[in-house]
């Protein structure tokens, strides 16, 4: 059985395809190195491409990936990769955060972004966009993966307002009434923002559905699933 979930896929100059990995693959960096590499061949195996992994640090940093990275070493430490070279699969790995992939169907540039609280604010989203376009592609198509949901993700009261200052759209409340962020809504909002009109989403909160990672629920025992996007002739 594939570990791949929620496929998409679009065609133009390249075919670009999306998933997500469920919850039997464990890509963290916490994860032995044997779990992890063998999660990594399983993504390998079923997109025939060459993954790659970001050091994610919760920051706004895009790193162009120029060619297929041989046994996945050499992992930069940013928060969004992208690139136009085939066979090559992006991963953005959360257990809470906002796995959001890019493309670009007439040109086959593609993009992956981590969307934790520090990344939304600092603007990830709309610099791995903004990427994209500095290389001439047009991305008009997003996916956002399982988040945590604005009604599950408390914060206090001044982180919440330090983060609504700049992205609005994520103050939220939770379902028991204090003070929340919606990573999900910041996100969408900054995607609009950057004129990104074709947004999918797989509508799962991470922390409320057991079928995934969640570091609110499950605490340091949390795993991590991924957002991959790759593309093939």
């Amino acid at each position: 059985m594939t570990p791949l979930h929620h496929r998409d896929r679009l065609e133009g100059d390249l075919v670009i395809e999306v998933a997500f990995t469920d919850a039997s693959l464990d890509l963290g960096d916490a994860a032995e190195d044997e779990v992890r590499a063998d999660a990594l061949r399983q993504v390998a195996d079923s997109t025939g491409a060459t993954p790659l992994l970001m050091r994610q640090v919760h920051g706004a940093d895009a790193t162009l990936v120029e060619r297929a990275v041989e046994g996945g070493s050499g992992a930069p430490s940013c928060d969004a990769l992208y690139t136009c070279a085939p066979g090559v699969v992006l991963l953005a790995r959360a257990a809470d955060c906002v796995p959001v992939l890019l493309a670009d169907p007439s040109s086959g540039w593609i993009a992956a972004v981590h969307a934790g609280r520090p990344g939304l604010a600092a603007g990830v989203v709309p610099t791995a966009v903004a990427a994209l376009r500095d290389h001439g592609a047009h991305p008009s198509v997003a996916w956002i993966g399982p988040h945590v949901c604005g009604s599950c993700y408390e914060v206090p009261a001044d982180l919440q307002e330090s983060v609504a200052a700049r992205v609005p759209e994520a103050r939220s409340t939770t379902s028991w009434g204090t003070p929340a962020l919606d990573l999900g809504a910041g996100v969408r909002a900054q995607l609009a923002a950057a004129g990104v009109t074709d947004v999918r989403s797989v509508d799962a909160c991470t922390r409320e559905d057991p079928a995934w990672p969640s570091y609110r629920r499950d605490g340091t025992a949390a795993t991590r699933f991924a957002g991959v996007i790759w593309s093939h002739p």
